[in-house]
């Protein structure tokens, strides 16, 4: 019997000693890598780059409508081809109705008209180059025929200023047509040469610079000139008014 009852006694110490060595025994460590978290989608930058080429594509297509609507027909509006019909009364073997054609630059910004006179058809009068310089109260003739220049006082009486005349010429433009005008004529004389061109402004001097320049008077505004002072005369038709003017200029012996 003493043999039986050790045997259960030795099998309980084994279980002992083996739930002892379990418990004594450590979990083993298992590393976890820390999973890397996505950068999130740049959202704002891209935002931010839309928005900079919508505002580049609206500033692009505001200036080409700025450049197309107002800068050209600014520019288209300063610059007019004329002609007008007049009676003339001055020229005897062409008295009746004449044409007369001029193209005019109109300058407000600077205050003064640029007109070009070509070749004429009828008439004895020559080509020429006229600028009316409002801020100076000038007025340079380059007479193309001569190539000479001829500088006088700005005659008010006789020329629109810029606004009047550009305003004039755009609702002739528009179909609101001059009527059948008239001549009337304006007589000056040569008084001396012209030296220092840079006294006569931009625009005359950008004119005149290279040709002979003089002055003129008119002749109504001293005694009037004998014939017998008078060498030579020329004239010049053109219009910056309602009417034609013709400019005859005359040298003196």
């Amino acid at each position: 019997m003493s043999q039986s009852s050790s045997a259960p006694l030795s099998g309980v110490k084994s279980l002992k000693s083996l739930s002892a060595v379990e418990m004594n025994k450590q979990p083993e460590t298992v590393l976890v890598l820390p999973v890397r978290a996505k950068k999130p989608f740049p959202t704002g930058l891209c935002c931010l780059t839309l928005g900079l080429v919508v505002f580049m594509s609206g500033l692009v297509l505001a200036s080409v409508y700025v450049y197309r609507y107002y800068f050209i027909p600014q520019v288209k509006d300063s610059l007019f081809h004329c002609r007008v019909v007049y009676e003339d009364s001055v020229y005897a073997p062409l008295r009746g109705r004449q044409e007369l054609e001029e193209n005019v630059g109109i300058y407000l910004d600077d205050n003064y008209e640029q007109i070009s006179v070509p070749v004429p058809h009828f008439g004895g009068s020559d080509p020429a180059d006229i600028i009316h310089d409002f801020q100076r109260g000038l007025t340079a003739y380059h007479d193309i025929a001569l190539d000479k220049c001829y500088i006088t006082e700005l005659n008010t009486t006789l020329v629109m200023p810029p606004r009047n005349l550009w305003e004039l010429l755009v609702n002739v433009k528009r179909g609101t047509y001059l009527p059948q005008t008239y001549i009337i004529q304006e007589e000056m004389v040569v008084t001396g040469r012209v030296r220092n061109m840079r006294q006569l402004g931009p625009f005359i001097h950008r004119l005149c610079y290279g040709k002979e320049t003089y002055r003129l008077r008119r002749r109504n505004q001293r005694r009037r000139i004998e014939r017998r002072e008078i060498k030579k005369c020329h004239s010049i038709r053109h219009f910056e008014n309602t009417f034609v003017v013709e400019t005859v200029i005359c040298d003196r012996v």
